[in-house]
């Protein structure tokens, strides 16, 4: 009789534990996954303003090519809101935007603070025919290998938002949420219409006189 009272107050301390233990579990991710949500929610609003500024751009841009004399007809923009993909495009340039918004819980490392969950919006140069088929790993390596920027929205709507250019080192460029989708819209036009294409040449090889 006393083993199975002793069986049962084992039994009962076990179940204690596990249940001590998967609270602080359940609690931690519960709040990654509403900082998720929010995070997620900021994002598609500041992707929706960024594509209301590509209007504005693509607009603008043909009225100054125009009074230029050059055709305008490769000055466009596409935006597929369903997949959260977004394409200018800019004379010879060709940008895309998109916004990842079915994926699990991502962070921001800190140095000296806790991780920061966020949303984001990757700029590559060119476009990934990939996408249409659905967002997986592969997909994302490419995309992280043709990325010019990227634009980190927090869950707190009163927190910046953080702007990532790849060539300048990953530099963190700190801006609130209201300015932030023309922010990284120009920053990433300024970065890939600014520069040029080189001509591709062969490897040289010295010839004998």
């Amino acid at each position: 009789m006393s083993g199975n009272f002793e069986d049962l107050e084992t039994s009962a301390r076990k179940s204690a534990v596990i249940q001590e233990r998967m609270s602080l579990v359940s609690s931690h991710m519960y709040k990654q996954f509403l900082e998720y949500q929010q995070s997620n929610a900021n994002t598609a609003v500041l992707y929706d303003k960024m594509v209301e500024n590509m209007a504005l751009t693509v607009e603008y841009l043909k009225q100054s090519f125009t009074s230029r004399g050059i055709p305008t007809e490769n000055i466009y923009y596409e935006y597929d809101k369903q997949r959260h993909l977004a394409l200018l495009n800019i004379l010879w340039h060709s940008i895309s935007f998109f916004a990842n918004m079915k994926d699990n819980p991502k962070a921001l490392h800190r140095e000296k603070d806790s991780p920061l969950f966020t949303g984001r919006i990757i700029a590559i140069k060119g476009t990934c025919p990939e996408l249409a088929h659905g967002y997986n790993d592969e997909i994302e390596q490419k995309l992280l290998d043709l990325e010019v920027a990227s634009l980190y929205v927090p869950a707190d709507k009163s927190a910046k938002a953080i702007i990532k250019i790849r060539h300048l080192g990953n530099q963190e460029f700190y801006i609130n949420q209201m300015e932030a989708p023309r922010e990284f819209l120009l920053k990433v036009v300024e970065t890939i219409c600014g520069g040029g294409n080189y001509h591709k040449e062969g490897s040289r090889v010295t010839i004998s006189i």
